[in-house]
């Protein structure tokens, strides 16, 4: 046997044999809590049993956790938190919905919801309390240390959704006189340091932040060379006013980890990581989703009241726009009278052209979001979608147009409906592009209103040309 083979064999027969993979008693295939689990710390919550909820809970992972609250009932919830009170860390607390957060720390008293707050980062801390009546969020805040409470109270004045509501102050940051050596040093002695950062960011003498040096470069850097030979003078700063989906699209044009934040006066005051950019890609990506459609934040655990203000006042929109619509069949009764077929195929006219009309309207509100859409080819994106529109619609007339003839035996019905179909057609793909255009140059979020201008302009042009077409050409 040779040396290697000898080697091998040995360190075979003194590792332990491998155990078999037992199925998680918590946890299904897909990493989610399993529905039996859910009921077994549901009953022991209603007999009363704290410990068997606790010896059920703390084996999960924080964020399996704060998945668990969720998926109990709302009253529920405060029994839980009493019954696993000392697995109720920060680490929890930072992973759960922003409305179930709300309900807990309602239901604790302010000095534990202080001492909860001390141990998140300063942005995880501003998300806990910034929803809170504004006497609770005081009362936590007191409760609080000098500069714990000042580092919130400041994020906490900024605009929210912005990098000042969004950085954390848990950073490094040293003189440029430093060489890598005085960096290592300072970095193994300091106690009060961030526990995670993957850059260190150089300032000058006024706190301007003037390079970062990446954690590997430090590491591989002989410890001679001065931090100002090495560090990377090109940097993507952020403002501490910039909305937080700017924030995100910078990241992702840049491919950043970590980006500096600067007050007006260009002094660092933060630092945002990537890992609560990812938080923002999510929300932000079905927050437009959802508005286009008039569902509100769309988040299960939201109070249901408010998801039914919510909803309720987009569906009065809507019924508004839905009476102008029919407003216009109306001018068109006796044509209809003289000829019933109209009401039969005048919904199809205006249904497809809805449905080009928002496939449009989502491109294009996503290409706002993502500042594929600027000054400089507005006119060609113009152009684009007016092509596809007329392809669409010379596609979508000719096929019902034939088959509107062939099944009626009509050839005049035919053509009138596809050339309603192409007219039609054409103004979705308009207005699909020009209203969220325009909406975005009036300052106005472009997926909150756009659906109901888009959705009541097809409505109408498929209605008015369809039948306007049929009374014009002598079919009705």
């Amino acid at each position: 046997m040779t040396p290697e083979e000898l080697a091998t064999a040995e360190l075979q027969s003194a590792a332990p044999a491998a155990e078999p993979v037992r199925e998680s008693e918590s946890l299904d295939e897909e990493n989610t809590l399993k529905k039996n689990f859910v009921r077994r710390v549901s009953e022991a919550l209603e007999a009363g049993e704290n410990e068997r909820v606790y010896e059920l809970v703390e084996p999960l992972h924080p964020a399996d956790i704060a998945d668990l609250f969720e998926l109990l009932d709302a009253d529920e919830r405060p029994a839980l938190a009493v019954a696993i009170n000392d697995l109720m860390g920060s680490e929890v607390f930072a992973e759960l919905n922003d409305h179930v957060r709300e309900l807990l720390v309602e239901s604790l008293p302010a000095e534990a919801v202080a001492d909860i707050a001390e141990q998140l980062d300063t942005d995880d801390a501003v998300a806990m309390l910034e929803d809170l009546d504004e006497d609770d969020q005081q009362a936590v805040l007191a409760e609080m240390e000098p500069e714990d409470r000042a580092a919130i109270e400041t994020a906490l004045s900024y605009p929210e959704e912005s990098a000042g509501r969004l950085m954390s102050r848990d950073l490094v940051a040293v003189g440029e006189y430093m060489t890598v050596g005085d960096l290592i040093d300072f970095l193994r002695d300091g106690k009060e340091l961030a526990n995670e950062f993957w850059e260190v960011f150089i300032v000058d003498e006024r706190h301007h932040p003037i390079g970062t040096c990446a954690l590997s470069w430090i590491l591989r850097t002989p410890r001679h060379v001065a931090l100002a030979d090495v560090m990377k003078r090109d940097q993507t700063l952020i403002p501490v006013d910039m909305d937080q989906e700017e924030v995100a699209l910078r990241f992702q044009k840049y491919a950043l980890i970590s980006a500096a934040v600067v007050d007006p006066d260009g002094r660092l005051v933060g630092q945002i990581t990537v890992d609560d950019v990812v938080h923002i890609i999510q929300e932000e990506a079905g927050e437009d989703v959802l508005l286009l459609s008039g569902a509100g934040e769309g988040d299960i655990n939201e109070p249901i009241h408010m998801t039914i203000r919510t909803r309720l006042a987009w569906l009065v929109v809507n019924l508004g726009t839905a009476i102008l619509a029919s407003s216009v069949v109306g001018l068109f009764q006796g044509a209809i009278g003289r000829f019933a077929l109209l009401a039969v195929l005048m919904p199809i006219v205006s249904g497809m052209g809805g449905n080009a009309g928002t496939q449009t309207l989502a491109v294009v509100v996503r290409a706002l979001a993502t500042n594929q859409i600027t000054s400089s080819n507005t006119w060609r994106m113009v152009g684009r979608e007016f092509a596809i529109a007329l392809a669409n619609g010379v596609s979508l007339g000719v096929m019902i147009g034939i088959g509107v003839a062939l099944a009626f035996g009509n050839v005049h019905l035919g053509l009138v409906i596809a050339a309603a179909m192409l007219i039609n057609n054409l103004m979705a793909g308009l207005a699909g592009i020009l209203v969220p255009l325009v909406l975005d140059r009036l300052r106005i979020d472009p997926a909150v209103s756009s659906a109901v201008f888009v959705t009541t302009l097809t409505d109408t042009t498929g209605f008015f040309s369809f039948l306007g077409l049929a009374v014009l050409t002598g079919l009705a």
